[in-house]
């Protein structure tokens, strides 16, 4: 599958400034949407790859931090860099609590912009690899029978065959096939790899399995 685009986007009121940032990217190879408020922002589509917000603090309407607030509690994630000619400690240990990747100071530097920029997009393209995996997980997930999810879930809190056959009231033998047949179907190459997959899928606490 080819990797999808990644998107830079750039919410800053100066004009000047805004296009600068897009010449740097752009130089860099980097696609970037440029906009001057958080409204044109939400005007527009959100990008189908990996994406980095660089947010300026203070904006016409609307400030940045309470923009970062908004967006988290409308479970959008996106790595934000924030960028401000008047910030103070408080504002950015604030931004960096809420999950800021950076909080950087005007006049920017080329290259601490771009470090922090990258480090965005790397994290949003593993979580949306994560999430991609995650759901080719499910699917696999349903093609297993009840029986063979019944096992998966004493498995991965740790039960032994003998113990699960027991439990269930089936022999060990039939117990070691519903198992070896739910770990073809996911593709779990070993047991702890098994229990990871339940934890994944929530069958199980995250700490209940095995590793």
């Amino acid at each position: 599958m080819q990797e999808k685009t990644s998107t830079v986007l750039i919410i800053e009121d100066d004009v000047e400034l805004r296009n600068s940032l897009g010449r740097l990217l752009r130089s860099v190879g980097l696609h970037a949407q440029l906009f001057g408020s958080v409204s044109d922002f939400l005007k527009s589509d959100s990008p189908d790859g990996p994406a980095c917000l660089v947010l300026d603090v203070r904006l016409p309407g609307q400030s940045g931090l309470n923009f970062q607030r908004e967006l988290a509690a409308a479970n959008r994630e996106i790595p934000i860099v924030f960028i401000t000619a008047h910030g103070d400690i408080r504002m950015s240990v604030q931004a960096m609590k809420d999950g800021a990747i950076e909080f950087l100071t005007k006049p920017l530097r080329d290259e601490e912009l771009l470090d922090a920029i990258h480090l965005g997009l790397a994290r949003d393209r593993a979580r949306r690899e994560g999430e991609m995996a995650l759901a080719e997980l499910k699917e696999r997930f349903k093609s297993l029978s009840p029986r063979e999810r019944e096992i998966m879930i004493h498995v991965a809190r740790g039960r032994l065959s003998k113990q699960i056959a027991c439990d269930i009231g089936i022999s060990e033998p039939t117990v070691k096939v519903h198992r070896s047949h739910a770990m073809r179907k996911l593709n779990a190459r070993s047991l702890p790899e098994f229990g990871r997959m339940a934890a994944k899928l929530g069958l199980v606490p995250e700490k209940s399995h095995q590793s």
